[in-house]
């Protein structure tokens, strides 16, 4: 970590919500922690008084205050942060840096973005930027299709056939998405989709593939670890958060577990991700081919 970096501040959990959920509580707690044990006086804004994070003895100071970089840039001036960190409040948190970088806020007060810089964040979030990344790394994501409107969707989804998925960009937890199996419900999910971000991404489906995760944690030195695999015991096509998921993987044979745990740690190496990221997966129990 930069020795010059004396004080941080820490976009919190907030409320328990799709692109706020509860793991960013630990998770952030936990950074603090190793904050302050590196003698590192942190700054923390978080609504949610009923959150570990908020505890007193934890942070050096907190503001209750939501998530919004309107409220994120006042503490900046107030506070002048040395550096900040987003990993710690879910989509949200994302979002509003995102926004501070852009509007030229964190330069202008000199703050550092600390752990997964800007560009890679930018990389993850924008659906098209993502695809085109992983292409360059040569590995595999779903056949998909950029539209900014209804007639483009349409088009799209012919080029690659139905059914298709929809993804709405910038928009993390499933917010907007969807498999639509004709024109009449792509109309439907499509408006909707775009009512959350100006561009949908429609993509291959990959109904009834197996849903595996690799959780990856990369330093700025490029050293890498893969914590642990996840599978869901439902196939693609049954959300996440209705079904269950088993650590480690337990269908996966040798061979399949390594080639994933590989392509994992490539992803994350290309992207530039410091600190923690999840890789998910469609595999295909018949070909073992995948998709990220």
């Amino acid at each position: 970590m930069n020795t010059q970096v004396r004080k941080v501040l820490i976009l919190g959990s907030g409320a328990i919500r799709i692109g706020q959920a509860g793991e960013f509580d630990y998770s952030g707690s936990q950074a603090i922690k190793a904050l302050k044990e590196e003698g590192i006086q942190t700054v923390l804004i978080n609504p949610n008084i009923a959150t570990i994070q908020t505890s007193e003895g934890l942070a050096d100071r907190v503001y209750f205050l939501p998530l919004t970089a309107s409220f994120a840039r006042r503490v900046i001036e107030r506070e002048k942060p040395d550096g900040i960190l987003l990993g710690f409040g879910g989509q949200t948190a994302l979002n509003v840096g995102l926004e501070l970088a852009g509007n030229g806020d964190l330069a202008t007060h000199r703050v550092e973005v600390l752990g997964t810089p800007v560009e890679a964040i930018l990389k993850t979030e924008d659906r098209n930027l993502f695809t085109n990344e992983m292409g360059r790394a040569d590995l595999n994501v779903p056949k998909s299709r950029i539209a900014r409107s209804l007639e483009e969707a349409r088009k799209a989804a012919g080029s690659i056939g139905y059914p298709v998925m929809i993804r709405a960009g910038f928009a993390l937890g499933g917010l907007g998405s969807g498999v639509v199996e004709n024109e009449d419900q792509l109309t439907e999910t499509v408006s909707k989709a775009l009512s959350y971000a100006d561009h949908i991404l429609v993509e291959e489906s990959l109904l009834g593939w197996k849903e595996v995760e690799y959780e990856v944690v990369r330093d700025r030195f490029d050293n890498c670890i893969v914590v642990c695999s996840m599978e869901n015991l439902d196939p693609m096509g049954i959300h996440t958060g209705e079904s269950a998921v088993v650590a480690p993987v337990q269908t996966l044979n040798a061979a399949e577990n390594f080639h994933l745990r590989s392509i994992a740690i490539r992803a994350v190496r290309h992207l530039g991700i410091v600190g923690e990221c999840n890789i998910q997966y469609a595999l295909d129990p018949k070909s073992g081919d995948y998709r990220i």
